[in-house]
């Protein structure tokens, strides 16, 4: 006995979808995906039937904060230590070689 959750999509529809997207999908997969698809049509169905005419449009469920840290400048390594190390260091920068406009 067929869902009747998938009477608001069709197998077909989801294979045409799938071929448009280029996946490759089996009769299986596409048998579940239908199935799933109809579940979320029906949630979307049962969030359009609530009234919320007296709900104020929102960008964002929370209200936004900042979540980084304050830029506080601590000790670190010497930079002439640390370029003392490198293989080529040049004006108290590490030298790397060019990555890009390198002819093949």
């Amino acid at each position: 006995m067929p869902d009747p959750s998938s009477e608001r999509i069709s197998a077909a529809a989801v294979a045409k979808v799938a071929r448009l997207a280029r996946l490759d999908v089996g009769d299986d997969e596409i048998a579940r995906m239908t199935v799933q698809l109809a579940g979320m049509l029906e949630h979307f169905a049962d969030i359009d039937a609530l009234d919320l005419s007296d709900v104020e449009p929102m960008t964002q469920p929370y209200p936004l904060r900042n979540v980084f840290r304050e830029d506080v400048v601590k000790p670190s390594l010497d930079r002439d230590e640390v370029l003392a190390n490198a293989p080529v260091a040049e004006d108290g920068r590490f030298r790397v070689p060019p990555i890009i406009g390198l002819d093949g």
